[in-house]
């Protein structure tokens, strides 16, 4: 049986690559499964894998919604950068509303979006990268540059299709 289908939306290649460093130094490397990612949704049904894939390329047919950091989600034992952008809000209701009834608790649920650089780690080392990174971020331009389709393989994903957003 397959997994569930992630959808994200896919960062900017400068972005990525920056953001998907700092994961790289900072998570440990053992759990660290997946590049640098935004989920918009953790847990859509395979069966619905056409449809998906029919309202993602409908929506990335427009302009791309901007985006920026907005401080730093203290996660416990993780560090992630905040994101805030009313257009990407929009769009993953947008979504939402297509997909009602289909969607598991967590994906029906509030969503905060972020780019989680640390995981797993004791609570003081996630501090420690917290008070390093400070609020140096804050405000900064995020690049969204598409929506991704992705299937979960119990850990890591396999991408199933990258939809660019119109430039």
């Amino acid at each position: 049986m397959a997994g569930p289908l992630i959808v994200t939306a896919e960062l900017g290649s400068d972005d990525f690559a920056w953001l998907n460093g700092l994961r790289r130094q900072h998570y440990p490397a053992d759990r660290n499964v997946v590049p640098a990612h935004m989920s918009l949704f953790r847990a859509l049904p395979p069966s619905a894998e056409a449809e998906i894939r029919h309202v993602l390329a409908e929506i990335a047919s427009r302009k791309a919604p901007r985006a920026a950091l907005s401080g730093l989600m203290d996660l416990g034992g993780g560090v992630a950068f905040r994101i805030v952008s009313e257009e990407l809000d929009r769009l993953r209701e947008e979504i939402s509303a297509r997909f009602h009834g289909l969607l598991s608790a967590q994906d029906a649920g509030g969503w905060i979006p972020h780019v989680t650089i640390q995981n797993k780690v004791p609570p003081r080392e996630a501090r420690a990268l917290s008070n390093s990174i400070g609020a140096r971020y804050d405000r900064r331009p995020l690049r969204i540059s598409g929506l991704g389709l992705h299937q979960y393989l119990g850990g890591p994903w396999e991408t199933l299709r990258t939809y660019s957003f119109r430039s």
